[in-house]
């Protein structure tokens, strides 16, 4: 059994800096108590003309969202289900909903959309591939950082899904979920996994801690993941993304760790991976066989969303690689401001 470091957490993360208009209505709202806000009228004409896929639009969803989480010291709790704050917030999410659709093929051939996934391309040029064949170590701790926002919430958004799946999809999703969250082990849970990563690698394992520094690409991947997971009429587009991620995660996971052990990096964080190694070729398998095969046994006209999800996912995360690898190799943080040294 690994030493595992000590790892403190607040109750909730301080609110982030704003980033536009949009951010800043938000962020303006939750300074003061719940109940009786009237946003500016002019708020719903600049979500229309936002970009949806900009830091100022993402970061405003991602304010709202957090609220179901954890949410933030010293905002009012009754925020959660403000009617005013849930009117925008939907603006929002259509916003970022439509643009999603309107960049992705489509389809229903779901069996077709997930074998694709499987297929590992002999001249891969992704992240993990970059990191483990010549990635430094102050790129890796990006890399953190950057996915922090999700890992210290791991398998939470996907949470929200499961009242909405029935018998043999529910069951099995309930089990790949019981591993995410350490089959009832505290310290193996994998938000505290990532978490003794970030300080093994001497970064901050606050929950949300680099919220301010990371870009709209890195928050929009943890933004649909709250989408799909609050509306159950995305249902089919969350079990589709989490598919999805299942089954791209182990062959990065391993190339990974291979970084990892190139650069010497401290056991923690090989640790995080090398469960993941193990963990999600098994839960690919059960999201193929039982929660997407369960879903579309029972309700078979939700393949469109389910291929919506994986695609939307694959899109997202293609825009989060490019950016990283555009930055990393013209020599420049892909961080809104660079990391102290560690």
């Amino acid at each position: 059994m690994l030493d595992q470091p000590t790892v403190t957490r607040p109750s909730g993360a301080t609110l982030p800096a704003p980033r536009g208009p949009l951010s800043a209505a938000v962020l303006d709202a939750l300074s003061r108590d719940a109940g009786g806000a009237v946003l500016d009228p002019a708020t719903s004409t600049e979500v229309e003309h936002a970009d949806p896929f900009g830091d100022d639009l993402q970061l405003a969803l991602h304010v709202c969202y957090e609220l179901h989480y954890q949410g933030f010291t010293g905002v009012d709790p009754d925020w959660e289900w403000d009617p005013a704050l849930l009117r925008l917030r939907a603006a929002l999410e259509r916003v970022f909903l439509a643009a999603l659709r309107a960049a992705v093929p489509g389809g229903d051939d779901v069996t077709g959309t997930l074998d694709a996934l499987l297929v590992e391309p002999v001249d891969g040029t992704g992240v993990s591939h970059h990191l483990r064949d010549e990635g430094e170590w102050w790129q890796l701790r990006e890399l953190f950082a950057h996915r922090s926002i999700y890992h210290l919430k791991e398998a939470d958004p996907h949470a929200w899904v499961i009242p909405r799946l029935r018998d043999r999809a529910k069951a099995a999703l309930v089990a790949v979920e019981f591993d995410e969250f350490g089959g009832g082990r505290a310290e193996r849970v994998h938000q505290r996994l990532f978490a003794d990563l970030l300080a093994a690698a001497g970064l901050s394992p606050d929950y949300l801690h680099y919220q301010d520094d990371v870009p709209a690409c890195s928050i929009a991947v943890v933004n649909m993941m709250s989408l799909f997971g609050l509306h159950r009429r995305l249902r089919g587009a969350l079990v589709g993304h989490f598919a999805a991620a299942e089954i791209t995660t182990a062959p990065s996971a391993q190339r990974l760790d291979q970084a990892l052990r190139r650069l010497g990096a401290p056991e923690p964080c090989r640790f995080f991976y090398t469960e993941h190694i193990e963990a999600d070729a098994v839960h690919e398998q059960v999201l193929r066989r039982d929660v997407v095969g369960g879903l579309l046994a029972t309700e078979p006209e939700l393949a469109p969303d389910v291929v919506f999800g994986v695609q939307a996912t694959e899109l997202l995360e293609e825009h989060l690689a490019e950016h990283l690898l555009g930055h990393w190799r013209a020599g420049r943080t892909s961080l809104r401001r660079p990391l102290p040294e560690s």
